[in-house]
């Protein structure tokens, strides 16, 4: 590798680890709304995350989808099928499970508002 594409892609690389991205937000905001003892379980979570994403990477998994039409349209559509369920848990009503009994405000799943619409 040429020391000038290695210099620039270095340099790069520093400006987006410096710029927050919507994890790094996610997690001051989710901080400031439940508190210091809501930080440390979320930091866990973009690092497992951050990890696993870097280690399907390392084995290969990005040039697989990149060779693969097919493939990629699986991971679309399975990621987009998990999008709308999180989206449609966050307006669905919260339903009592057996044996409970049912509250007056319905909870949200995590990541939801905590105030219910409608």
């Amino acid at each position: 590798m040429r020391i000038e594409l290695w210099l620039a892609f270095v340099a790069a690389s520093a400006v987006l680890l410096v710029i927050p991205g919507p994890t790094i937000l996610t997690v001051i905001s989710y901080s400031v709304a439940h508190g210091p003892k809501a930080r440390v379980p979320l930091v866990a979570a973009v690092a497992l995350g951050d990890c696993t994403a870097l280690a399907l990477s390392l084995v290969g998994l990005g040039s697989l989808l990149a060779a693969s039409a097919f493939w990629f349209t699986v991971v679309k559509w399975v990621g987009g099928s998990y999008l709308l369920y999180r989206a449609s848990s966050c307006f669905a009503p919260a339903w009592p499970t057996a044996g409970q009994r049912p509250s007056r405000r319905p909870t949200r799943p995590p990541g939801c508002s905590s105030t219910p619409t409608g």
